[in-house]
């Protein structure tokens, strides 16, 4: 007869079995397990070490292009602009390094800077733009007319951009010196511009900014410098729009003209001002805007070719 010493002894066993099953299985599947761990961590160590060596001989070869392109873009942009006059605009975001490369390559292509406009980071912002169409309105000379729409960045052009370019049809100033003079000083005391500027009218326009926008009022502020761009360039021969890195996604600057068909059809765009090739398509475009032709141009994946002349690839 089987008593219930023996059921007790049975069931321990079979649970003794299980657990040394349990135990010996668990080790052999570690062992199998990190042995599989471990080709593969080599593995990955050796994709590292291959995708470290890729990007070190990229980043030496775009260093060894911008070296190029920085020696060669005086040759390349000369004569590009004889005896035309260029004034600067610079957002608050904008590289002083950026902007001192265009003024220089500008000379080189025979052209001269009539002078230099800084818009504060104030003139972007959502907060200030009753105050600045305020301003603008104000300060608006006789001869000149503002565009019938009211967002703050055309307004703003619709000003400014009479003061800063000379007419097309005349080669004239728009705006008398005393006019002038008077809106810079409003927009200097209103905080919308860096400091009162001397600058004289000239025939093109650079408007430099710096990457994407950021914050929850980025759009508003991209929208801003876009329309006050695409206005300024309407008001003479030409402008071009150029920004940095980001510069082209839709919170950026030249990402709100490159949506908008009809500021993309007038006004030029370059997306890689921070390189030097960049610069040297500023350069090349603003004299695509004489012959009143305008084109997106950069690396961005909204950019139409990477220069003037240059076929999409």
């Amino acid at each position: 007869m089987i008593s219930l010493r023996y059921h007790i002894t049975s069931i321990a066993a079979v649970f003794l079995a299980l657990a040394v099953g349990v135990v010996l299985g668990s080790t052999t599947l570690s062992r199998s397990l990190l042995s599989g761990l471990t080709t593969e961590n080599t593995d990955l160590g050796t994709q590292v070490s291959q995708l470290e060596h890729d990007r070190n001989a990229l980043g030496a070869r775009l260093a060894d292009g911008d070296s190029f392109a920085g020696a060669v873009g005086p040759l390349a942009v000369r004569g590009a602009l004889d005896k035309r006059t260029v004034v600067l605009v610079t957002t608050a975001d904008a590289r002083p390094a950026d902007r001192d490369a265009v003024k220089g390559l500008v000379a080189n292509a025979g052209g001269s800077v009539t002078g230099e406009l800084q818009l504060t980071d104030a003139f972007a912002d959502p907060a200030k733009a009753d105050q600045l169409k305020e301003i603008v309105i104000r300060l608006l000379p006789a001869g000149v007319q503002l565009p019938t729409a009211t967002d703050p960045g055309t307004l703003a052009g619709g000003l400014l951009g009479p003061l800063l370019l000379i007419s097309a049809a005349t080669n004239e100033p728009q705006a008398s010196p005393e006019e002038t003079a008077a809106a810079f000083a409003g927009l200097t005391e209103g905080g919308f511009l860096a400091a009162v500027p001397d600058v004289k009218p000239a025939q093109l326009a650079v408007i430099l900014t710096g990457g994407t926008s950021t914050g929850e009022d980025a759009g508003d502020r991209a929208a801003t410098v876009a329309r006050f761009a695409a206005q300024v360039d309407r008001s003479g021969a030409g402008a071009v729009l150029a920004g940095g890195a980001g510069s082209a996604d839709g919170a950026g600057a030249l990402g709100v003209v490159r949506a908008d068909t009809a500021a993309t059809s007038i006004l030029s765009t370059v997306d890689n001002v921070d390189t030097p090739a960049g610069r040297v398509v500023v350069v090349l475009a603003l004299a695509e805007q004489v012959a009143e032709r305008a084109g997106r141009y950069g690396s961005a994946g909204n950019a139409q070719a990477a220069a003037p002349g240059v076929p999409v690839g």
